[in-house]
């Protein structure tokens, strides 16, 4: 069912304070709009009294806990949040108002999509949305999408779909097609749990959360950063390992600590994105963005399981996003190796390993490296930065695993052992062959 709270009310349970900013000069007037369609005069009309609103969305000034926003709540009241042209003259005014003042967006999304009695002068207004977002980004300002009941069509396709940081109400419908034009039988894809289990929506949040997770992101996405992420302290064992087979052994050890802990110990207040927005989300990664000596800090995790395509594509989505807003990035290194199987193959393996390569090799910002566990092959090597990358004393980086050696090679499995090795991969040889700058918590 539509939310049925006006959009000021959303408003005001979200922000500090709100301030609506001057409105683009009136479009020329026109009989029943650009379209001639019979009695949308009188249709905006009452919808202006009903709701006290001169259009579909308000745009303002607000501040969540001292951090100022530009705001964008869509009012579902007003012809059911529809976007027309003077929707996408707002919505402009508010994203150019945003750039000029170096701002980050927040966008409360309600709506059923453009607006059918004016035409395809309507659906061109999605051209202008997508035009705002793009300068947005490139101006490196953060968008944060919520999405309320419902929030379909263009509203989800642009605003909701478009942001950084998209987060969605319970049981909101969310998806491009609306429901009275969708094909029946299928009800569940298009809700905003679905779109998160599907790596569509980051986070779903109670209304009565929704302003602390606001305020929670703001603080990362918008506030001081630090120059470059520090290294995190060693959490697990510190004897360098004798062997190679040893150090494998350790990595491999079920109560050595994993990203979680890294990460609760290296930041405050974290918050986490979810899903690669192609369909996918992969629950051996962790990404987000926390707090470290005052400043925002990104990090990039590898859980320890085999890192599935939509890992790769979700880990390269948080290292560009941090890029783009120059907030310096962790990357913490622990898979046996890139996920295989037949799946893997046809989810797209090579192209997301290739992506996230590629997106480590051309940031901006600086990009630290820890591998605190097994290090396999290019799945792991994918995330770490040359030049840029430690060990801790119970991790190991290898060109392949030592029992995947010995199958190429036709070995017995009691050569395992040694061909780990003859593999030089502990800490200790990772960092006499130059592959490490160091080993935390350990011999340098």
């Amino acid at each position: 069912m539509a939310d049925n709270r006006s959009a000021r009310a959303v408003v005001d349970s979200v922000c500090d304070s709100f301030a609506d900013l001057p409105a683009p000069p009136d479009e020329p007037s026109t009989v029943d709009g650009p379209i001639g369609w019979p009695g949308y005069d009188a249709a905006h009309a009452g919808a202006a009294e009903r709701t006290g609103e001169r259009e579909s969305v308000l745009c303002g000034t607000a501040t969540f806990g001292g951090v100022r926003a530009v705001v964008i709540a869509f009012e579902f009241g007003f012809l059911g949040g529809s976007i027309g042209g003077r929707t996408g003259a707002l919505l402009e005014s508010g994203f150019g108002y945003a750039r000029q003042n170096r701002l980050p967006v927040v966008s409360l999304v309600a709506t059923g999509g453009s607006r059918m009695q004016e035409g395809m002068r309507a659906l061109t207004q999605l051209q202008r949305v997508a035009r705002q977002l793009a300068l947005h980004r490139s101006a490196g300002l953060a968008h944060v999408s919520v999405l309320r009941d419902p929030s379909t069509g263009g509203g989800w396709a642009t605003l909701g779909a478009g942001a950084d940081v998209t987060l969605a109400l319970p049981g909101a419908q969310v998806g491009f097609a609306g429901s009275r034009v969708r094909p029946p039988g299928d009800d569940l894809a298009y809700t905003a749990e679905s779109q998160r289990d599907t790596g569509q929506v980051d986070e779903v949040v109670d209304g009565a959360d929704l302003a602390a997770a606001l305020l929670r992101w703001l603080r990362v996405l918008a506030g001081p950063r630090l120059d470059e992420a520090p290294l995190p302290e060693a959490l697990g064992g510190t004897e360098p390992a004798q062997t190679g087979w040893e150090a494998v052994l350790a990595a491999r050890a079920p109560a050595r600590p994993r990203a979680d802990s890294y990460v609760d110990a290296y930041v405050s207040g974290r918050v986490v994105i979810s899903g690669d927005r192609c369909g996918g989300v992969d629950p051996g990664v962790l990404c987000g963005f926390g707090v470290r000596d005052g400043g925002a800090v990104a990090f990039a995790a590898q859980r320890g399981t085999a890192t599935e395509p939509a890992g790769f594509r979700t880990l390269a989505r948080l290292v560009r996003l941090a890029d783009r807003l120059g907030i310096p990035v962790l990357t913490i290194v622990d898979t046996p190796g890139a996920a295989n199987d037949g799946a893997a193959e046809r989810a797209g393996a090579g192209a997301a390993i290739a992506g996230l390569f590629e997106v480590i090799a051309s940031a901006a910002v600086p990009v630290t490296t820890l591998v605190i566990g097994e290090g396999g092959s290019g799945g792991a090597l994918a995330l770490a930065t040359p030049g840029r990358t430690w060990v801790t004393p119970d991790g190991y980086f290898t060109v392949t695993s030592p029992e995947a050696a010995a199958a190429i090679l036709k070995r017995e499995t009691d050569e395992v052992p040694a061909i780990a090795d003859r593999l030089r991969l502990r800490p200790a040889d990772l960092l006499e062959l130059g592959v490490v700058n160091g080993i935390v918590g350990g011999p340098r």
